[in-house]
């Protein structure tokens, strides 16, 4: 899973600071690919489009009457879909800027969102502590065409790959649903999990725990391969990645530090601890989709912030 040579280093010189929300941002995405633009969503009710190269706002999507918490983008990103507050699901078409519709299906805020490898089946994950499976190839669908009821508490994050769908909620689970085989895989972690993520092998999963804790678990057999530490985040979610290649794991905190650790031997990479770099707690890290030396970073404190691996002449060394 990782190169001989090591982990490439975490992009840490600042490229962009976009502070187009109004109050905290919870989530910020790239586009697939090549990923010539990045959507985020906040405590202001809007989804935000921005080219994270130049800085900027390309189209703001209004429609949420409540926070928006998670967002997901199809594979081909001609489309995406939100959740959060409002109880339902908003499906946009990226260009138009219009909700192609609204799945309403849920009795508590939305916290997560994915689409399938085809985007024909959305995932989305709720407070309610259900898992509801929508069809968007049926017209005029109002009801989810499964149900995913396991979870005893707020079910906080998803991934969907391949036939698998894993899960995390607030009960202190990590549920990974066999689609194929009809199966259920759970495994306890002790602590609220707040952010899972499966390796591209789906063999192992990335959990974030209430218990200032990042984990490398097995899937198949539940244990801990490995636990990356140092950073503070037992109060808020936060959401841990893969850095490029999976060759390292990355997580911020709620002191505004990125925390980086090499994924072979759990150790941190870089200063220890690393500067701040946000005001607040951060909320959400994504790593580049391609670009090595590029990730994303969104924080209670309003702002994006576009993270390379050198320094640009729109950026400063943060």
């Amino acid at each position: 899973m990782a190169p001989s040579r090591g982990p490439p280093p975490t992009p840490r010189y600042l490229h962009l600071t976009l502070d187009s929300h109004t109050g905290p941002v919870h989530v910020v995405r790239y586009a697939k690919g090549a990923a010539k633009y990045i959507l985020s969503g906040g405590q202001d009710r809007t989804v935000r489009l921005f080219n994270p190269d130049l800085g900027t706002e390309i189209k703001t999507y209004k429609g949420h009457g409540y926070e928006v918490l998670s967002i997901t983008v199809s594979p081909d990103n001609s489309k995406f879909a939100s959740g959060g507050g409002d109880r339902s699901v908003f499906y946009w078409d990226v260009t138009t800027g219009q909700t192609i519709r609204r799945l309403a299906g849920h009795i508590g805020r939305i916290n997560a969102v994915e689409f399938n490898g085809d985007a024909s089946v959305l995932a989305s994950g709720s407070y309610d502590g259900k898992v509801n499976l929508w069809d968007l190839r049926a017209q005029g669908v109002r009801t989810p065409i499964q149900v995913l009821d396991d979870a005893r508490d707020s079910v906080t994050s998803l991934s969907v790959a391949s036939h698998l769908i894993v899960t995390g909620s607030v009960d202190g689970y990590v549920r990974t649903y066999d689609l194929r085989k009809g199966e259920l895989h759970a495994d306890y972690l002790g602590y609220p999990v707040t952010s899972v993520l499966p390796t591209a092998d789906l063999q192992t999963v990335l959990a974030t725990v209430l218990d200032s804790k990042v984990l490398l678990m097995d899937d198949s057999v539940g244990t801990a391969l490995a636990t990356f530490t140092g950073h503070k985040n037992d109060e808020y979610k936060a959401r841990a990645c893969f850095g490029h290649a999976e060759a390292s794991v990355v997580c911020g905190d709620e002191d505004g530090r990125i925390w980086a650790w090499d994924l072979l031997d759990g150790k941190p990479m870089g200063d220890n601890p690393p500067p701040k770099v946000h005001k607040k707690v951060i909320t959400w890290v994504e790593q580049h989709p391609v670009k090595s030396g590029e990730m994303v970073s969104a924080s209670g404190d309003g702002t994006v912030k576009v993270w390379r691996d050198q320094i640009t002449k729109n950026g400063e060394n943060a």
